[in-house]
């Protein structure tokens, strides 16, 4: 079996290293980064096969620091690439050091609460039932999180995170599914250095030919490519826009980031599906042929199926 190693946004027992074990396996090397940067680094210079890293929630929408990485305003990463995706269903659990409190739902001695910022605005919910008024302190990941209130020995909190960090950081499951939507999805992406000869890995499947659970079984072809258009030429957006139209692309999403080059100029980051009776390469070599010739710059950021 073919060595690899991915990193993933860290720590460990993260929603990024829970994507990783799902999408790869467990037979996979997988390496925390610290930040979105490392990861994209570590696939930049070649200290990782791949990266996978979150992107968009359905609930709290776009991950604006992968966004940001995407861009590139100042060629940094020039060879990461996309190479595919992952959908993990996320579940959110409200956890507590084990034997602090004597029931399930004994919520009402919590003093303190930790979590991700994005996780509150998923949690609104059951978090304005239960812990209104309640002090609620941003950390870095969920993860960091879950570890936070395993070591608190002198106070009475509680953390929002996973099963997989409550196993990993061995805390009791006060709560499951305390998600405001049962459908909270993330979308990861799977990132490589185009340079490395790697194709795009396919979703880690069981002893029995199984998808895991996440995996989407689609077969759309889906393409990313980001441009940078004047600020100052009327229509210049419209412009290009219309090129991927008269290509038979179907856009589904648009994004925008500052370009770092110029107050108020912006990169655009347009995925689209590819049509079936379109070639992957080709298409992509055509719109980018044609969007040189209305923007100041383009980029192909990647293929994949869904």
């Amino acid at each position: 079996m073919e060595h690899i190693t991915v990193t993933f946004l860290g720590p460990t027992a993260s929603f990024s290293h829970q994507a990783a074990v799902e999408y790869f396996g467990k037979s996979a090397e997988l390496l925390p980064s610290v930040s979105f940067t490392d990861a994209f680094t570590a696939v930049q210079q070649g200290e990782a096969d791949y990266a996978i890293i979150p992107c968009e929630n359905s609930t709290n929408g776009s991950v604006v620091q992968t966004l940001d990485l995407l861009a590139d305003p100042n060629d940094l990463y020039k060879d990461v690439e996309v190479c595919g995706v992952h959908y993990l269903t996320v579940h959110h659990c409200l956890l507590a050091r084990r034997g602090v409190f004597s029931s399930q739902q004994d919520y009402g001695s919590v003093a303190k609460l930790y979590t991700h910022p994005q996780a509150w605005g998923q949690c609104e919910r059951f978090l304005g039932k239960y812990f209104r008024g309640i002090e609620r302190q941003d950390v870095s990941s969920t993860s960091k999180a879950g570890e936070i209130v395993s070591k608190a020995k002198t106070e009475q909190s509680a953390a929002i995170a996973s099963r997989f960090a409550a196993e990993f950081h061995s805390l009791d499951v006060l709560e499951e599914n305390i998600e405001d939507k049962t459908d909270n999805t993330t979308r990861f992406l799977v990132l490589r250095n185009k340079n490395s000869g790697r194709t795009g890995p396919r979703p880690f499947r069981d002893l029995n030919n199984r998808r895991v659970q996440g995996a989407s079984a689609s077969t759309a072809r889906k393409t990313l490519i980001s441009f940078m258009v004047s600020q100052y030429a009327p229509g210049a957006l419209a412009e290009a826009l219309l090129i991927f139209k008269r290509h038979g692309m179907n856009l589904t999403s648009i994004n925008s980031r500052p370009s770092q080059k110029k107050n108020w100029q912006y990169v655009f980051l347009v995925e689209c599906q590819i049509a079936n009776n379109l070639e992957d390469i080709d298409v992509g070599i055509e719109i980018l042929g044609h969007l040189q010739s209305v923007t100041e710059t383009c980029r192909h950021l990647g293929t994949w199926s869904e």
